[in-house]
């Protein structure tokens, strides 16, 4: 057997990134030379094959529809954020939110991500966009580092979204819960919701870090730098509606298209679909009310959501590269290999904490929480059957365990978002949130153990 066909070999690709990745601090180059590595892996070795395999990998991302429309609304947000920018509606609405004292410290300022991330549970990248656009201003006035916003509304979305599963989060986990042995999927899933111990531990850090205004780790590097540059000038009063009819609107018509494409049933809406939608309306509609009512040229406003679109190619490159490595992943089959680390061998009481450990461990290489649902809870739920174990706890483990290697992956689309969505850098965003994330994680570990001994 070559040694290229070593089933070993499918967790190289993805460490190769995650490694290169921080010692090169070029997380493009990391991407590419991963996803080159799991073609040379999947052909046997040839490496001009494998460049054409990786040149055609990145274009059958755009196959997926899906994929397709989270690119084309990632560089289009980078359109309506620089519309807004130039309306001074930022300006305008910091500077009203300060004078009538609505937000006028640090925590304050905090809480406006971390609730609106708490509240949009209906699409994840329907909360990370509008918690991260209508707040960073705020974190400049008040001199608080964008990592840390990046942090909040990364560490509140997908947490609340498989917590309350009245989303599409929820109508997938369902329908595979659905494909297993269990006797009940409804209960089983609903049951999952206080044993997601990961989820639930990690809101309550992101609500202490926002409420103590304390910061640990490497985002005190994060917010010494933002105090120190962060030289925010209002501008000239202008209308704050500028920025909050676009922001409401997107808002809005997200959860209207959500109930039309879910044909009367917001769970089963296209989040991808309504999110693409809503911030194209969106720009138009912000477009409109700075051509007639701000009286600013065309010419001016189509050049400008140009200039705001070329500042997010980079990170939506990012998107692109991180789905293509996502497929090679799948084709490669590292998913189910990493799964078969689970065996009958195991202690029962151990089984809650490793399955959380290695949900973790496929969402870090692959940077998918959903497909790791996909992977793991086939797996996890005959294992609760037949040994058992409570299957909502092990549902539990696999949907935290998920979200925890999410927020600890750079590969992962939420975390390349999240930091979009903040104005934030990527790396930063992943070496500052890390630390929590461990955190959080360490503590589950603890939990899911206990929770194994009591049975």
């Amino acid at each position: 057997m070559s040694w290229l066909s070593a089933d070993w070999l499918t967790i190289l690709p993805p460490i190769l990134a995650i490694i290169l990745a921080i010692w090169k601090r070029q997380v493009i180059l990391a991407l590419v030379v991963a996803i080159f590595s799991a073609e040379l892996i999947l052909i046997g070795g040839n490496p001009i094959t494998a460049f054409s395999q990786m040149v055609e990998r990145v274009v059958g991302v755009f196959e997926s529809n899906y994929s397709t429309r989270v690119l084309m609304f990632s560089l289009l947000i980078g359109a309506l954020i620089q519309l807004i920018k130039i309306s001074g509606g930022v300006a305008a609405l910091v500077e009203w939110l300060t004078r009538k004292h609505y937000v006028n410290n640090q925590r304050k300022a905090g809480l406006l991500p971390a609730v609106l991330g708490s509240s949009i549970f209906i699409d994840t990248n329907m909360s990370v966009l509008t918690a991260g656009v209508s707040s960073q201003s705020l974190f400049d006035r008040f001199n608080m580092s964008r990592a840390r916003l990046a942090y909040i509304i990364d560490s509140t979305c997908a947490p609340i979204s498989v917590l309350i599963l009245l989303n599409g989060w929820g109508a997938a986990i369902l329908a595979e819960v659905m494909k297993t042995e269990v006797a009940n999927a409804n209960s089983v899933v609903i049951g999952s919701i206080p044993l997601n111990f990961y989820a639930l531990i990690t809101l309550v850090v992101v609500f202490y870090t926002v409420i103590s205004t304390k910061v640990y780790g490497p985002m005190k590097s994060s917010e010494t730098l933002a105090a120190s540059n962060n030289s925010m000038q209002l501008e000239a009063a202008t209308k704050k509606r500028y920025m909050l009819i676009p922001l409401v609107f997107m808002v809005v018509s997200i959860l209207v298209f959500m109930y039309f494409t879910g044909d009367g049933d917001l769970r089963n809406g296209s989040g991808s679909k309504s999110v693409l939608w809503s911030v194209i309306l969106s720009i138009v509609l912000s477009f409109l009310l700075l051509r007639f009512d701000a009286k600013k040229p065309t010419t001016e406003l189509v050049e400008e959501s140009f200039k705001g679109m070329g500042k997010l190619l980079p990170l939506v490159t990012l998107v692109l590269l991180a789905f293509a490595l996502s497929s090679s992943m799948k084709a490669l089959g590292t998913g189910e290999f990493v799964a078969s680390a689970i065996g009958e061998w195991l202690p029962n009481w151990s089984i809650p904490a490793l399955i959380f450990i290695l949900a973790g461990f496929i969402a870090f290489t692959t940077g998918t929480s959903w497909g790791t649902f996909g992977i793991l809870i086939p797996i996890a739920m005959p294992i609760a059957v037949n040994l058992g174990i409570d299957p909502s706890l092990l549902l539990g483990a696999v949907l935290g365990g998920a979200v925890f290697g999410d927020h600890a992956s750079p590969i992962s689309d939420t975390t390349v978002i999240s930091s979009l969505a903040a104005g934030c850098d990527l790396l930063e965003h992943v070496k500052t949130q890390l630390p929590y994330a461990l955190f959080a994680g360490g503590v589950t570990i603890i939990f899911y153990l206990i929770a194994g001994f009591i049975g």
